[in-house]
C-alpha cells in the first residue's frame, strides 16, 4: 500500500478503505469538530466569549441545544469525509506509483511521501469542498436563529440568495493549509511507523503502530498549519451574519490576507490559534483512527480476495 515500499493492492481497494476510514472517523469525532468550529468563529477574547474551554463548551451545547447539536451538520460532514477520504487515499496511491518511477527516489522517501500527500490532499479538498462549506454553516448557525433546515435547504438557499462561488469560499487558505498539512501527515506517519518497526522489531504496520504513529503525525501537522484552518472557517461564514445571532460579534473580512490581518489586529497573534486545543485533540484522534481504519480495511479486503 501507499505507506509501504511497494504498492500491490488494486487502486479500488485504496478508494474503498479511504471511504470507510472517513466514514467511521467522522462519526466518532464529529463532536470535537463542532466544538472546534464554535471556538474558531468567536471574535471576543476567550475570557469574555460564550465558550471558554472544551468542557464548558461541551456542557453548554448539551444544555442549550441538546445532544443532537454535537452532530450538527453531520450529513454533509459525512459526505465530506467519505468523498475526501476516498479521493485522498486513492490519489495518494496513484501519486506514489508515479513518483516511484523517478530514478533514485528511494533516497528521498520522506520527500516522496510529502509530495504525494500534498497532491492527494489538494485533489481531495477541491472535490469535497462544497460539503465543507455547507457543514460549517450548519454548525455555525444559532439554534435560536436557524436559517437552514438541512443540506438540501442550505444548498438551495445559497444558490438562490448568494451564488455558486460561495460553495468554494475559503478554498485558497484551505489549499494553503491542506497541501502542507496532508503532506506532513503522510511524511510523519511514514517516519513514525518506521521508528516503531525499528525499535520493536516489527515487520508489519499493526494497529498499535498505526494508532501511535497516526496520533503523533496528526498532532505535529495540525499545529504547524493551524492559522490557515481558522482563516478557512471565518471565510466560509462571510455573508451569514443573520445565522450567527447570539454568538457574539460577527467577524467581517475580505479574503485570505485581510482575514489574517484583521484577526491579528483585533485579537492579537493568539487569535490565529483560537480553538487550537480542541483542534489538536481532534487531530490526534482523527489521524489515529483515519490511518488505523484505513490499514485494517486494506488488510480485510486483501483477505477477502
Amino acid at each position: 500500500m501507499g505507506f509501504r515500499e511497494e504498492t500491490t493492492e488494486p487502486d479500488s481497494d485504496h478508494a474503498i478503505a479511504g471511504a470507510a476510514s472517513g466514514f467511521i472517523t467522522r462519526f466518532l469525532c464529529q463532536p470535537l469538530d463542532v466544538i472546534k468550529i464554535r471556538f474558531q468563529l468567536q471574535v471576543e477574547p476567550i475570557s469574555r466569549s460564550k465558550y471558554t474551554s472544551m468542557s464548558q463548551a461541551f456542557m453548554l451545547i448539551l444544555r442549550e441545544e441538546g445532544p443532537g447539536a454535537l452532530w450538527k451538520g453531520h450529513i454533509p460532514a459525512q459526505l465530506l469525509s467519505v468523498v475526501y477520504g476516498m479521493t485522498q487515499f486513492y490519489s495518494y496511491n496513484i501519486f506514489v506509483k508515479m513518483l516511484q518511477r523517478v530514478p533514485q527516489i528511494e533516497h528521498w522517501s520522506h520527500t516522496m511521501n510529502f509530495v504525494a500527500g500534498a497532491g492527494a490532499g489538494s485533489v481531495g479538498t477541491i472535490i469535497s469542498f462544497p460539503f465543507d462549506t455547507i457543514r460549517t454553516r450548519l454548525v455555525a448557525q444559532s439554534s435560536n436563529h436557524q436559517v437552514y433546515n438541512g443540506i438540501l435547504h442550505s444548498c438551495s438557499m445559497i444558490l438562490r440568495q448568494e451564488s455558486p462561488r460561495v460553495f468554494f469560499s475559503g478554498l485558497l487558505p484551505t489549499l494553503l493549509q491542506i497541501a502542507p498539512h496532508t503532506g506532513l501527515q503522510f511524511a510523519f506517519y511514514k517516519l513514525f511507523t518506521g521508528f516503531y518497526k525499528r525499535y520493536t522489531s516489527s515487520t508489519e504496520t499493526n494497529v498499535y503502530n498505526s494508532m501511535l504513529s497516526g496520533s503523533a503525525a496528526g498532532l505535529v501537522a495540525k499545529s504547524i498549519v493551524y492559522p490557515f484552518d481558522l482563516t478557512r472557517k471565518r471565510l466560509q461564514i462571510q455573508g451569514f451574519q443573520h445565522g450567527r445571532e447570539g454568538f457574539g460579534k460577527f467577524f467581517q473580512c475580505n479574503g485570505l490576507l485581510d482575514c489574517l490581518t484583521v484577526t491579528v489586529k483585533e485579537e492579537g497573534m493568539r487569535g490565529l490559534f483560537k480553538g487550537l486545543v480542541p483542534s489538536q485533540v481532534k487531530a490526534v484522534t482523527t489521524s489515529a483512527l483515519h490511518f488505523t481504519v484505513y490499514e485494517q480495511v486494506l488488510l480485510l479486503l486483501k483477505m477477502l480476495r
